[in-house]
């Protein structure tokens, strides 16, 4: 497994070198890792499921549960919430056994920072959220190994990694219209090839107490969640190694959640949901293919 080298570490200062002590630790240790893997898929999941059962409306699961991977498995997801990947995770966990040790690239400026972040870090996610991606201009060259990571353990049959193409959370009015795609995403898939499987989720909040008091009154924004089909991304393996083949692979998969966000939008149309698009966009919003995700 991909370690990082003494220049990449020595761009973490004071308290965020100690905080990736402890990350990678758990993360790179066989023990720790499956002490971390069992407490996401029995109390992990179990919290989740039960903080959103009454308002969670899921589609295309067959697409989830058909799978037999042979390979790593890299989940694609649209990110409006803190907890879109969370709430993907329970329902992965709770519909599969394939999975054997899961992973979030997350941003470190809270999670690796600051001490609340590496409390949540461990009480929400067993130390799950790894590799950290830091933001400071003069330390993004520590990124290059949250990539090679990550287009590591993605090769090995049991990993799932959770990744947003948008790299950042997506605070426009229009949730159907991604932010620019990351190129590091279609490095990873382009050299590692997993299997990629998008999922489009909206209606989950930031407010932690509201989202879980919606459930149990039952009266909270539904949740909707869809699952595609793998994608088939042989054209781009064909391309050469650069970052113009790692971008247009990005925008492709960015591309893909777009056409599941209308299969989406379909969905909260037939059960009567309220519209997450802005009026503008709902009056313009196109049709999702027959037989989509």
């Amino acid at each position: 497994m991909h370690r990082p080298t003494d220049e990449q570490l020595a761009l973490l200062e004071g308290f965020e070198r100690r905080a990736f002590d402890i990350a990678d630790a758990v993360n790179r240790r066989p023990t720790l890792k499956r002490a971390s893997h069992a407490f996401l898929r029995t109390f992990g999941a179990g919290w989740v499921h039960h903080c959103t059962k009454h308002i969670l409306q899921k589609r295309g699961l067959e697409h989830l549960t058909s799978l037999r991977p042979d390979r790593g498995v890299l989940v694609i997801c649209n990110h409006r919430s803190f907890f879109d990947l969370y709430s993907v995770a329970c329902v992965v966990l709770r519909n599969t056994t394939w999975v054997r040790g899961m992973y979030f690239p997350v941003r470190a400026d809270f999670f690796y920072e600051r001490p609340a972040g590496v409390a949540v870090n461990a009480i929400m996610s067993a130390m799950a959220m790894y590799p950290p991606v830091l933001r400071q201009p003069q330390k993004r060259a520590f990124n290059q190994y949250a990539v090679d990571f990550i287009a590591d353990v993605v090769k090995t049959p049991g990993a799932l990694v959770g990744f947003h193409p948008e790299g950042t959370r997506n605070k426009t009015a229009d949730p159907y219209a991604l932010l620019p795609a990351n190129p590091g995403v279609g490095q990873i898939v382009y050299h590692a090839r997993p299997i990629v499987l998008p999922v489009f989720v909206l209606g989950l909040g930031n407010d932690l107490p509201r989202q879980v008091m919606g459930n149990f009154t039952r009266r909270g924004e539904p949740i909707t969640m869809v699952f595609g089909a793998p994608l088939d991304l042989a054209s781009f393996y064909a391309e050469p190694a650069r970052l113009r083949t790692y971008k247009q692979l990005a925008d492709h998969l960015a591309g893909e959640l777009v056409r599941l966000g209308a299969t989406e939008r379909e969905l909260r149309e037939k059960e009567g949901f309220p519209s997450k698009a802005p009026p503008q966009a709902t009056a313009a919003a196109p049709r999702a293919e027959p037989g989509g995700g």
